[in-house]
């Protein structure tokens, strides 16, 4: 019996990821736990590896392709052995025979599709939501596929025309079927065979291409980066507060402890840390936001799992420090190296990345005063750090006011006002702001 390798779950609000590359053929042998297809998705870049061992029976989906979480991407035959003979006897029609990209069969789950328009699963819903006809949206993801922004595009007043390859990749009726094959693999072919629609580079709202114009085609990551933020700013209405603070202690106590963390760790101590540790404290006496929003819920999370935005050559990733409120600072600093080492390397997995419930970002030295930033749903808040410089500021000294040198940084908040009111939002960043202001940390 053939075992199927479904595409797993590959983060928190996570419904979709693109085939990158495929890793074997039809007709490999691989064992177990062999890597055997990359996938892509707005979080992370992930191999999805052999259930078993066996035969690759047949190859699902082609490169490029769009699909949902739990779709089937190929057949393991366990039975089978590594026979080179047979493998190239076998007959050419067979459907084990048939290349990668010629995606003979349609995967296990298809696409959502509505009056035989394909969409992504969030596409779909926001149609639902907002009583849009998938039939009167302009597809422009993958094969025609109606994308989240082909959504907002529509709602936004744009033309809107049925998406010519999506009809292409519906299934044909019964009775088109032929000798050749049934309906279903001569629609894959032609699926597989159509080009992609020019509308796929997303419209340009009436900009003409300019002499030295230079156009950047989006990778797959990019495109559900953009497609998740676009997600997250519709579905939150996000508020933003700010804090100035005095890290002048802080950078006291780092630099007292700076070369003895470096030696008895082995780790560097840098700001970040402090942030962190400050905002784990801090989201265990506000809970409201160590959250997630449903349908008619407010969901307050009893374990805080802080993500940590990091930039990587190929995006942006948020991996996940684990029970954060149970570690020291240096235990803090340590996990915070390792997940960003593992990010640059690109040896994250999937758990890593899943699971958190507060977001904290630096933006680096080269961060601006401040900025603030889209909340990584379903989080309800996000912390970005803003530059750290020294800066004159009035001191009271002895009872008169002085102007004196501090080393100043902002603090901006992003909160989902669905969940959050500005009472607890303000009274979080200020307590995170006493603490750091306080510098009491045990190194």
């Amino acid at each position: 019996m053939s075992i199927e390798v479904e595409l797993p779950s590959l983060g928190e609000s996570v419904f979709e990821g693109t085939v990158a590359r495929w890793l074997v053929a039809e007709g490999d042998m691989v064992e177990v736990d062999q890597a055997i297809v990359e996938v892509t998705t707005d979080k992370v870049d992930a191999e999805i590896p052999a259930p078993c061992a066996g035969m690759i029976e047949q190859i699902l989906v082609a490169e490029g392709d769009v699909i949902e979480i739990g779709a089937v991407l190929a057949k393991i035959d366990p039975d089978a052995k590594a026979d080179a003979a047979s493998i190239a006897n076998r007959a050419p029609d067979a459907p084990s025979a048939r290349l990668p990209d010629s995606k003979a069969e349609p995967s296990a789950t298809p696409p959502s599709t509505q009056a035989g328009i394909a969409a992504t699963p969030v596409a779909r819903r926001m149609a639902e939501e907002a009583s849009i006809d998938l039939e009167t949206v302009r597809g422009t993801g993958s094969s025609g596929r109606v994308t989240k922004d082909d959504i907002l595009r529509h709602e936004s007043g744009a033309p809107a025309t049925p998406a010519p390859v999506a009809r292409d990749a519906a299934p044909a009726p019964a009775a088109a079927a032929t000798v050749s094959g049934s309906a279903p693999e001569q629609t894959s072919r032609r699926a597989a065979t159509s080009p992609r629609p020019n509308a796929r580079r997303g419209p340009s709202f009436g900009y003409a291409l300019q002499p030295g114009d230079r156009v950047i085609p989006m990778t797959p990551m990019r495109r559900i980066i953009a497609e998740h933020m676009v997600y997250s700013k519709r579905t939150s209405p996000h508020v933003g507060t700010v804090a100035e603070l005095d890290l002048s202690a802080v950078v006291r106590l780092r630099n007292q402890h700076k070369k003895s963390f470096q030696e008895t760790y082995g780790v560097g101590l840098t700001f970040l840390p402090f942030v962190v540790h400050a905002t784990v404290r801090a989201l265990r006496e506000f809970p409201a936001l160590n959250a997630s929003v449903t349908s008619d819920a407010i969901i307050e999370k009893q374990n805080i799992h802080v993500g940590v935005a990091t930039e990587t050559e190929k995006g942006l990733v948020v991996p996940v420090i684990r029970d954060a409120d149970r570690l020291s600072l240096a235990g803090t600093a340590m996990a915070i190296n390792d997940l960003a080492t593992r990010a640059r390397d690109k040896r994250l997995s999937a758990d890593d990345l899943q699971g958190g419930t507060f977001t904290v970002s630096n933006p680096g030295r080269q961060g601006n005063l401040y900025g603030f930033a889209i909340i990584n749903q379903p989080q309800v808040g996000i912390l970005r750090m803003g530059e750290i410089a020294k800066r004159a500021v009035v001191r009271s000294l002895e009872g008169e006011d002085a102007i004196v040198i501090r080393t100043m940084m902002h603090l901006a908040l992003s909160y989902d006002h669905r969940a959050v009111d500005g009472a607890p939002a303000n009274g979080f960043l200020y307590r995170i702001r006493e603490l750091l202001e306080a510098a009491e940390f045990d190194l």
